[in-house]
């Protein structure tokens, strides 16, 4: 895992590096433009394309007069610069930045004034206006900035961060800042990336690294976390020689109606396909030829065994997907709970419970809960952005002492003991239902498998992600089913990795 830093955290990084590397102040922002440069020339190839350059007088400001000599060093001759000279104070290394542009390119522009100002849909803006340290919403002629660049419809490429977004905390409901079409952001990604609402300041972001100590960002304290590919390669036990079906688990899905059957067998078959040793479906009779039919290795119980079945025989136990809302299958959960049994809740059990606040005290800890927006404030209650939801969800997986999945994107899976580890496999071409009937299957296939619980819904999420991600590459939408079908060959990749 990796550690997510808070702008403040970041700063004190740079200043730890700056001492401990040891590296001075200016020299730091001139790597740090330098690698902005190095992916902003990949991306936009055109040295004919007119770049105008904003720069605020701080230090983002400062980034943006050295990528500005950068590039014309480069032979994009077409950059012009304004400085939005809006502050009484000025940081030393914006004015070094600024001297150093002056000197070695006088005949590059330099305007402090809009009227001077024209930009076209063919530009480029490099947004270094104002960095991470923003705390509130803009105002004043800063606002006015931001309007006037996102009304030209120029192509926008912010420094770290988009001017007028927040690093951390709750975004704004009405957006007053700069809109980006993409964020190169320094060393790590802002935590605010990851919520939906930033749609309205950034399209999409790349991180380039720029030397900070990444000893010292492990050792800082933070309870946002990334889930990294090496972090999964290192944690999935290879399977072993003289294993047999025994050592995998034996799992139970307890899914489906009459007209819902079909999230019973994605969720039986993402199970099986993720290598669970035994599978068990508790359905309705009505799915048992499409069960035998579709999958035969996964066998069949009965609603009416289910309730004279020693549960102890299954190592791990989900219910929700399909299921229905009606007094039966209330009844079914309730009987769950009363076990005392870690389970994966899912869908229709999550309404249950929704419905029946008093059954969220009764859910065993260990649990891992996996709903999707409107499940989640169904259950919680309403909440008016992302950012009050995951809070709610780190508060609710401390008291209930349970995994919290909260589906979206970038899936935030919420730990007991207050970490919100953030998933960032998936795309956009996973967009279509039964997705959340796979994942919960794989969720208890990692469970049945004895790995703990909030390891199998790391597991889970990040690798249901990267089977799409890899489908996606050469198919433009990617069904449930085929994502199912196609997880031993994201798990083979990992283990080979290994090899």
């Amino acid at each position: 895992m990796q550690n997510l830093l808070i702008a403040s955290q970041i700063k004190a990084v740079d200043a730890y590096t700056i001492q401990h590397e040891p590296i001075k102040s200016i020299d730091l922002m001139e790597r740090a433009a330098e690698a902005f440069m190095q992916l902003f020339l990949a991306r936009y190839t055109n040295p004919k394309t007119t770049i105008w350059v904003f720069c605020g007088q701080g230090n983002n400001g400062g980034d943006g007069l050295a990528i500005a000599r950068l590039l014309y060093q480069k032979g994009y001759k077409h950059i012009k610069v304004f400085l939005s000279d809006y502050s009484q104070h000025a940081s030393t290394d914006y004015l070094k930045n600024l001297a150093r542009l002056e000197k070695a390119y006088p005949e590059i522009p330099i305007r402090r004034t809009l009227e001077e100002v024209q930009l076209s849909k063919d530009d480029i803006v490099v947004d270094a206006i104002l960095g991470s340290g923003l705390n509130k919403p803009l105002t004043g002629d800063y606002e006015k900035l931001a309007w006037f660049i996102n009304a030209s419809k120029a192509k926008v490429v912010a420094v770290d961060v988009p001017t007028g977004f927040k690093s951390e905390g709750e975004i704004d409901p009405i957006y007053k800042g700069i809109r980006a079409d993409l964020v190169i952001t320094f060393q790590l990604p802002k935590i605010n990336f990851f919520f939906p609402e930033s749609g309205n300041a950034l399209a999409t972001f790349k991180v380039v690294p720029i030397g900070l100590a990444e000893d010292y960002m492990a050792s800082l304290p933070s309870q946002w976390k990334l889930i990294t590919a090496t972090f999964i390669r290192k944690t999935i036990v290879p399977r072993k020689r003289f294993s047999h079906k025994g050592t995998y688990g034996h799992a139970l899905v307890i899914a489906g109606n009459t007209q819902t059957m079909g999230a019973a067998l994605l969720s039986a078959g993402a199970c099986l396909h993720t290598g669970a040793g035994l599978v068990s479906a508790c359905i309705s009779a009505a799915g048992l030829i499409a069960l035998n039919v579709s999958l035969p290795e996964v066998m069949y119980l009965s609603r009416e065994e289910l309730a004279t079945t020693d549960l102890k025989k299954y190592q791990a136990i989900a219910i929700g997907p399909g299921l229905g809302v009606e007094e039966s299958q209330q009844k079914l959960l309730k009987r769950l709970l009363q076990q005392n049994k870690p389970l994966v809740i899912d869908a229709d059990a999550l309404n249950i419970c929704a419905t029946q606040p008093s059954l969220q005290s009764q859910i065993p800890a260990q649990s891992i809960l996996t709903p999707h927006v409107k499940e989640f404030d169904r259950l919680f209650g309403v909440h008016h952005n992302w950012w009050q939801r995951v809070q709610t969800a780190k508060q609710k997986a401390q008291e209930l002492q349970v995994t919290v999945v909260l589906k979206n994107q970038y899936t935030f899976v919420c730990l007991p003991n207050g970490d919100v580890c953030i998933n960032t496999t998936g795309n956009p071409a996973m967009a279509q239902g039964g997705m959340g009937d796979v994942l919960t299957g794989m969720i208890v296939s990692f469970l049945a498998q004895g790995y703990a619980a909030e390891t199998a819904a790391i597991l889970a999420v990040y690798l249901h992600g990267k089977t799409g991600d890899e489908l996606a590459k050469t198919d433009g939408v990617v069904s449930a089913s085929l994502l199912s079908a196609n997880l031993p060959k994201t798990l083979k990749k990992i283990s080979d990795m290994d090899a």
